[in-house]
């Protein structure tokens, strides 16, 4: 069932149907039990009330409409067993008496009888089962009578409970409907019950991110726009120049430039492109060697770091270096790391890269290289998207270090910028956390 009301409906109503009639039942066998004392006691009553009376034989015998009316058979005997007094002349009792209480079975059905032996005399006093069923029956359904009003009017009352405690939940979802798909402001429901404030605070705490999210999706979107507008204008104008080129030297040259600002162009593109898939990320971890995939974009950027005799590879000891993360992540987190230590380090300078266990501290990685470095009053703002140093002479879309941090963030890794060894040059430090 997934319906909350249909199944509370039955848990509630059928518990409580079934706790009526084992109320009832035990109820029934109670009044039972108590309606056989209580007609046990009126016959020891009548009998001792009998026991004082003197009898000299049968009174006339009574009719059989009069018979009928009667429900307690009387006899009396004397000490020698003669029959004294027969109240009911044509009832099949057995002619002798069982002192105490006893109960007969004869033709006309069952008997319950009291004998007693007083003044000489035994007085016996009977009265049919039937009769005694009757009566008890009769005791049990008036007390059972209100258990059969009181089931309905407990079944319409937990109908309504359980419509009224509902009510708030149809709040709720009537509040999340009626909202427009821009309007992403939390609920602050007035009245809320306790059950259902962890639900508003989580769905209030879904929407505060949702619209964090859509801010920095709105955010990314007009910057990107506004720096692809920038190499885009100058493609254009280096194509109208390669138009324009009067001789096959002017247009050689023409073609360079428009080569190389397609390679701007695409290589902001891709940066773009991966900024947006590592914003949305929500892959599962696994097990990762990390100084394998060190070694990895190591040895797909040596052509680079050949290029501009750049020194690059890997520095300490080499073995494997496990930590929990998304590989593909880390694999865009060491290329943009590597790849920029390459392309700001100037001619015949070094790049070591380094992944080792940090003592109590989990697993850091480094990147140190002999560049120009970064002055200490720009190192938080080049993390920031689009934003590169105004003297750098080295390309790049300002977005290298923005995608290395959000991929910090997700593996909940602290990235820092510090010096290089003797002051010079840059180094990139980010520290994972120990496996759980």
């Amino acid at each position: 069932m997934t319906s909350l009301r249909r199944q509370l409906l039955v848990y509630l109503l059928g518990g409580a149907l079934l706790a009526a009639l084992l109320a009832g039942f035990l109820t029934y066998r109670a009044v039972l039990r108590e309606s056989d004392e209580i007609l046990d006691y009126h016959l020891r009553q009548v009998a001792l009330s009998l026991g004082a009376q003197r009898f000299g034989g049968d009174l006339p015998p009574l009719d059989a409409g009069e018979e009928a009316r009667f429900d307690l058979v009387v006899r009396v005997w004397d000490e020698s067993g003669v029959r004294l007094y027969q109240s009911h002349p044509h009832s099949d009792l057995p002619g002798f008496a069982q002192l105490g209480f006893a109960t007969v079975a004869e033709a006309d059905g069952g008997w319950r009888v009291f004998s007693m032996q007083t003044r000489g005399n035994v007085v016996q006093v009977a009265q049919p089962l039937a009769v005694r069923e009757r009566l008890a029956a009769g005791m049990a359904l008036r007390v059972l009578t209100p258990f059969l009003v009181l089931i309905p009017a407990l079944g319409l009352l937990v109908w309504l409970a359980i419509g009224r405690g509902l009510a708030p939940l149809a709040e709720v979802a009537g509040a999340v409907a009626r909202r427009s798909p821009g309007s992403l402001t939390p609920l602050r429901l007035a009245r809320v019950p306790d059950e259902l404030r962890p639900l508003v605070a989580a769905l209030d705490g879904l929407l505060v991110r949702l619209g964090e999210a859509l801010e920095v999706q709105k955010a990314f979107t007009a910057d990107a726009a506004h720096e692809l507008r920038t190499p885009l204008a100058a493609l254009q104008l280096q194509v109208q120049l390669l138009e324009r080129s009067r001789d096959e030297a002017e247009r050689q040259q023409a073609v360079l430039r428009l080569k190389a600002g397609l390679q701007r162009a695409t290589h902001m593109v891709e940066q773009l492109l991966t900024l947006a898939r590592q914003e949305g990320a929500a892959g599962e971890f696994a097990a990762v060697d990390l100084h394998a995939l060190a070694a990895q974009a190591v040895a797909e950027l040596a052509p680079l770091a050949q290029a501009k005799d750049i020194d690059l590879g890997m520095a300490g000891e080499a073995g494997r270096v496990e930590l929990s993360g998304d590989a593909a992540a880390l694999r865009i987190l060491l290329a943009n790391l590597i790849g920029n230590a390459v392309r700001y380090t100037p001619q015949g300078g070094r790049v070591d890269v380094r992944v080792a266990h940090a003592a109590g501290e989990g697993v850091r990685l480094e990147v140190v290289d002999s560049g120009p470095g970064i002055p200490e009053a720009e190192r938080q703002r080049v993390c920031d998207r689009f934003y590169r140093l105004a003297d750098t002479e080295a390309g790049g879309s300002g977005l290298g270090l923005a995608i290395a941090r959000r991929v910090c963030e997700r593996h909940a890794a602290r990235l820092s910028l510090l010096d290089g060894p003797g002051g010079r040059g840059l180094k990139v430090e980010v520290a994972f956390p120990e496996r759980p």
